[in-house]
């Protein structure tokens, strides 16, 4: 598979063309940020570690029914992708209150939530991904109707999976966001699923396994997304 022109290139990955115009090469890269890019590191491993991560859960979900853009992987940061038209919608699920819900509606950080949230929000930086919801998206045409409930419920089908998957580990899948695209009119699951984009917490001591380490100063960021895929049983060599 021949490496083409970047075609985008993100906070933490980036895209590129491949020779075959249904395919992308999607590399993770050690760039670690926060707070709309205020903080921004580089960790190293950190590429490797998530490109690993989102390779195995991406094809847990895949045998679990749930169509998804990612193909195989091709190296330590690359893997190989299908094209997708991205809906520019984040959609987020929480089991337990952490992060901006306690400080939009006071609600105590760590609840558990029964049954868990969906949310909308528009993915855009400069705007600071502000909540919306279905409304905005059918009135300025971020996606169809049928996408937007097709959206909901792969993403709480996701939920169900992966919520089990953490807890046979140890582990409270706190929340998490998914991205879709289109290919072909085909609702498909995007992006990556990486302790960079969910919240993970020890289920006994709820220390933080997440993003959160590297945003609140809590330090062995890698070194604890290596201790999540291992008790994952995911094999980073």
């Amino acid at each position: 598979m021949q490496m083409g022109e970047e075609l985008f290139s993100g906070k933490a990955k980036s895209v590129y063309r491949t020779d075959d115009p249904e395919l992308c090469i999607l590399r993770f890269r050690d760039d670690t940020s926060a707070f709309d890019g205020e903080k921004i590191e580089q960790l190293a491993d950190k590429g490797k570690v998530n490109n690993i991560f989102n390779a195995h859960i991406m094809a847990l979900l895949a045998s679990e029914g749930v169509p998804t853009h990612f193909v195989k992987r091709l190296s330590d940061t690359d893997s190989l992708v299908r094209k997708l038209d991205m809906i520019p919608v984040e959609c987020v699920v929480r089991n337990y209150a952490a992060g901006s819900l306690c400080k939009r509606y006071g609600i105590e950080e760590g609840i558990s939530i029964e049954p868990p949230t969906f949310e909308f929000f528009l993915k855009n930086d400069e705007l600071h991904d502000p909540m919306i919801n279905d409304s905005h998206i059918i009135s300025f045409g971020w996606a169809k109707p049928e996408h937007i409930e097709e959206m909901k419920t792969l993403t709480i089908k996701v939920n169900s999976i992966l919520r089990q998957f953490f807890l046979e580990s140890g582990m409270l899948l706190v929340d998490y966001k998914l991205e879709f695209g289109l290919s072909n009119g085909e609702l498909i699951l995007g992006d990556e699923f990486s302790p960079d984009g969910c919240r993970i917490w020890d289920k006994t001591t709820r220390n933080k396994m997440d993003k959160d380490r590297f945003r609140q100063g809590l330090g062995n960021v890698i070194e604890t997304y290596k201790e999540v895929a291992q008790r994952l049983g995911i094999d980073l060599n």
